[in-house]
């Protein structure tokens, strides 16, 4: 019953393209950039995804077309980032059944977002909601191990006429470590620690990391039976798989010896393993005790992903339209080296202002496509409809893609995917026209905080590297030692730089590539 839940109805693509006159708008295109971004930070909000996906019918609710009955038999429990702000509408809106609740969040957030003026995140002081904190600096922790153990113990008192609502955000990996006894925390930490190091997938990462656990995996669903369990999710991960994100507490996975054991011996880890690790990794059953009266299949569950990047994205799309702009979204699942995504948005900003494109274009879009996560049929489409904008003169465009691409280090400076995506696009679009007649890039973390500052991204077009060279500073050289941030905070005082401030919630990166409208000439 794991399904995910669509705030928005899919259409086909090219109904979502503004097809009537586009409208006119006064506003500069680096402010109106700002704007679409802001309209998708705020549709990921987790007050407003949690409201739109639970529907108050009297004693009932309705989460994804399935209605549930309360009879004062509600309990929630929750972990990750956005968690606080995730509950506290839950609590107004089915707060008269619950019984009772545990959230685990990080250290100081309740604090954080008073001083930034979100108390309406925060819960009420008559709540029946406990809150923990933990995993200080983004690693778990004793404490968030205590609140582990907490849910735990809720979720295991629960009979088959109670209701479970789990609330799960970026960051809930952290906040709900319960390693498998003998292991210890640290041992779970470091054997993880070493994996990654090694160049581990994040698959592989999560496959043994669920070996290890007591909770991941379909742990908490397990401990929850017989009780219905309703997992409401906030997507922090590319394609939104629900075994990945905060590494599937609610998703039952197999756990297979040989294929940990595999993994380890891949690495040159096997052999250099704890005993309590080596022990749990290689006894063959399941990482519970058995009862044989629980499906194996978690029927009991339904998994409901209820914000996602495409939910940003098409949020964004709206606003854009609205300001002037023809949306056309390329993809949520970017991802891969930020140099060979800043060349495929390069060529997709030469393809859309070129009346007559090279093919040469095409076909380098189209050998970059699957390195950076963006699939053929994606691009082929993307260019097709920017094609026929241009010859029918529909108007500016707007083209939209999200995801998470990756940086290599190679210096010590402070920055982020964001602004380093930023930078490589301006140096891409040098040679183009300068905003409204040429095109613009912006790129932002909607979690608010790209990277250890306190920007979210950049905007950039062609004129980036003049405007640095007139002002003495050193593109490759900022580059090269990964030092975007105090790039971009030097250029022109700042005022390229994204800095939404807190937004309380995170579905991955936002993409925007402004194209003006292209005059007919033939």
């Amino acid at each position: 019953m794991a399904r995910v839940l669509s705030l928005f109805r899919p259409q086909p693509f090219m109904t979502l393209m503004a097809w009537r006159t586009p409208v006119l708008c006064k506003m500069s295109v680096d402010s109106r950039a700002r704007k679409v971004f802001a309209a998708a930070v705020e549709a990921v909000q987790p007050d407003t995804v949690v409201q739109k996906s639970i529907v108050r019918r009297e004693n009932s609710i309705i989460i994804d077309g399935h209605k549930f009955t309360l009879e004062h038999n509600l309990y929630l429990v929750g972990f990750g980032k956005a968690v606080l702000g995730m509950a506290a509408e839950a609590e107004r809106i089915i707060g008269d059944h619950l019984v009772k609740g545990i959230i685990n969040v990080p250290h100081g957030i309740q604090q954080t977002l008073r001083q930034h003026g979100k108390g309406h995140l925060l819960l009420k002081e008559n709540s029946r909601i406990k809150v923990m904190e933990g995993a200080k600096h983004n690693l778990p922790d004793a404490d968030a191990q205590k609140a582990a153990e907490e849910i735990k113990q809720l979720a295991n008192r629960l009979t088959k006429n109670d209701l479970l609502l789990v609330l799960i955000s970026g960051g809930g990996s952290s906040l709900l470590p319960a390693p498998i006894p003998p292991i210890s925390l640290q041992e779970k930490l470091d054997v993880t620690r070493r994996l990654a190091a090694a160049g581990a997938t994040i698959q592989e990462l999560n496959t043994v990391r669920r070996a290890m656990s007591l909770l991941k995996g379909g742990g908490l669903g397990h401990y929850a039976y017989p009780a219905q369990v309703i997992s409401l999710i906030l997507s922090d991960v590319i394609g939104d798989p629900l075994d990945l994100i905060a590494s599937g507490p609610t998703v039952r996975s197999e756990v297979w010896p040989e294929e940990i054991l595999s993994i380890l011996e891949r690495y040159k880890l096997l052999d250099s393993l704890p005993a309590s690790v080596d022990k749990v990794l290689r006894e063959q059953g399941p990482r519970w005790e058995e009862n044989t009266e629980e499906p194996d299949s978690l029927g009991h569950v339904l998994n409901a992903v209820i914000g996602s990047n495409i939910v940003a994205l098409m949020s964004a799309g709206r606003h854009a339209r609205e300001l002037g702009f023809r949306p056309v979204v390329l993809s949520p699942g970017v991802c891969g080296n930020v140099k060979s995504v800043a060349r495929l948005y390069g060529l997709l900003a030469r393809f859309a202002c070129s009346e007559e494109p090279p093919p040469e274009i095409a076909d380098e879009m189209l050998r970059l496509g699957p390195e950076v996560g963006v699939e053929s049929w994606d691009l082929c489409r993307t260019m097709q409809v920017l094609t026929e904008g241009c010859t029918e003169g529909w108007g500016a465009t707007c083209l939209l893609a999200g995801g998470e691409p990756t940086v290599e280090l190679t210096g010590k400076g402070r920055g982020g995917r964001n602004q380093e995506l930023a930078m490589r696009v301006g140096l891409e679009l040098r040679g183009l026209e300068l905003p409204p007649k040429g095109p613009a890039f912006l790129s932002g973390g909607t979690d608010g905080q790209d990277g250890p500052t306190e920007a979210a991204g950049a905007i950039t077009d062609g004129g980036l590297h003049d405007e640095a060279k007139a002002q003495g500073l050193d593109i490759g050289q900022f580059l090269t030692n990964n030092d975007s941030y105090t790039f971009f905070s030097h250029l022109s005082a700042g005022k390229r730089l994204l800095v939404p401030g807190l937004t309380c919630t995170n579905v991955m990166d936002v993409h925007m590539l402004l194209i003006p409208a292209i005059p007919i000439t033939r």
